[in-house]
């Protein structure tokens, strides 16, 4: 009979807390496909830009997502798969050498991991740590362009590898803050990786895609091609943005400014009547005026804009500028904005789809919602990593919370 494994994603966001919990089959029907039992959101306190700002706001805002899912799951929230984001992102490319130590020359899993260590031997900028040690090819004996070298016969074992560092106080700060609400710790994982995870095919990373994950405080990419990772980035821009925009705009509230967003937003300001308008006292009775629907469109359009270009910045610094055949994918709540892709596919000069999980099962049709991509990112991450050996991962994931921390962290727990 088959057995499941019940796994979950912890999605800390800047404006909300996402939870996904799913379960892996090891029966012969649907084996290694992710079902999605349940997801559930929480606004997110304490936290700005991906940061938290607050930890007991945070820590309070965690745990009602926990209890939210467990409710609607009936499964005990033990362990979860962590993402993080934020600025303070770094990363660099690094290689390591080593020589492969059996007498018969063929490369087997330990070589493999201590190649990657070997690359880990970077100098770190100060206060900060690796989150990721991420393989992108291996040379044996010089012959190049490796994917898997293991069972392969060579001297000389050499990878490059994609550095990803976090800064050590906000890593802590997430670890106490998920410790606190009594979860353990499976993995942090880099947010925009996870949404890649659950977005992108093998094929669209061999031809060459951008993931682009438009969040409420922070816009996320992250760049394939050939099968790896060139580069990933995070820009200090999201929907909230555009909400703050319509608010100076039509010199309303916060609160009424998403309300307009959702109801009547529009990313492209083309061939829209001019003479089409609402009420805004359709939101607020206390306001008052009649706004077109084209100058409402023309404000996101300016901001979605902005984004977009910054985005095309970073595909000019590793010269794929409207050079990536795969296109571009696009995730997070942002992305629902309607007929974004029509300007997305004008000013990167790509072409442009909406990103949804694939390769899951569920009945549930929030799974299909783009802003719960990282959370389900989150459990995929978690499928594949317990799916191939350790020695085997495609992205190799370094967990930086020693037990001697976790267990100083639960000491502190009320």
């Amino acid at each position: 009979m088959a057995q499941a494994e019940t796994l979950v994603g912890l999605d800390i966001g800047s404006t909300s807390i996402k939870v996904a919990v799913a379960s892996k089959t090891s029966g012969e029907k649907n084996q290694g496909k992710v079902h999605i039992i349940g997801v559930v959101e929480q606004e997110a306190e304490g936290i700005n830009r991906g940061i938290i700002t607050n930890i007991e706001e945070a820590v309070s805002s965690v745990t009602k997502a926990l209890e939210k899912a467990e409710k609607l799951t009936g499964l005990p929230m033990e362990r979860a798969w962590i993402s993080i984001t934020g600025g303070q992102i770094m990363s660099q490319i690094s290689r390591g050498v080593v020589a492969v130590s059996k007498t018969d020359g063929e490369i087997r899993e330990d070589d493999y991991e201590r190649a990657l260590e070997a690359a880990k031997a970077v100098n770190t900028p100060p206060n900060y740590e690796i989150l990721h040690v991420i393989p992108r090819s291996f040379i044996v004996d010089g012959q190049t362009g490796i994917k898997d070298p293991i069972g392969m016969t060579g001297v000389r074992l050499e990878v490059e590898t994609y550095i990803i560092m976090g800064l050590s106080s906000q890593i802590k700060n997430l670890t106490k803050c998920v410790y606190q609400t009594g979860l353990d710790i499976e993995d942090i994982v880099l947010g925009i990786l996870a949404n890649s995870e659950a977005v992108l095919t093998n094929r669209q990373k061999e031809l060459g895609s951008v993931v682009v994950n438009i969040g409420g405080a922070t816009t996320n990419v992250a760049v394939f091609e050939q099968g790896d990772l060139l580069t990933t980035a995070i820009i200090p821009l999201g929907a909230e943005h555009i909400t703050s925009d319509i608010a100076i705009g039509l010199r309303t509230s916060i609160e009424v400014a998403e309300a307009i967003k959702l109801k009547y937003g529009l990313a492209n300001s083309k061939e829209i009547d001019k003479k089409s308008e609402f009420d805004l006292r359709e939101f607020d009775e206390q306001e008052d005026g009649l706004i077109s629907k084209k100058y409402l469109a023309e404000i996101i359009e300016a901001r979605v804009e902005e984004i977009l270009e910054k985005v095309d910045n970073e595909l000019k610094k590793i010269d794929r500028s409207g050079a990536l055949p795969g296109g571009i994918i696009l995730t997070g709540g942002g992305a629902k904005l309607p007929r974004i892709l029509d300007v997305c596919k004008r000013k990167l000069r790509l072409p442009a789809a909406l990103g949804y999980p694939y390769d899951i099962t569920s009945v549930i049709d929030t799974v299909n919602d783009l802003s719960f991509t990282t959370a389900v990112g989150l459990v995929k991450w978690g499928s594949t990593l317990s799916k191939h050996p350790k020695g085997f991962s495609r992205f190799k994931s370094v967990n930086g919370v020693t037990s001697k921390i976790k267990r100083w962290f639960k000491n502190m727990m009320p």
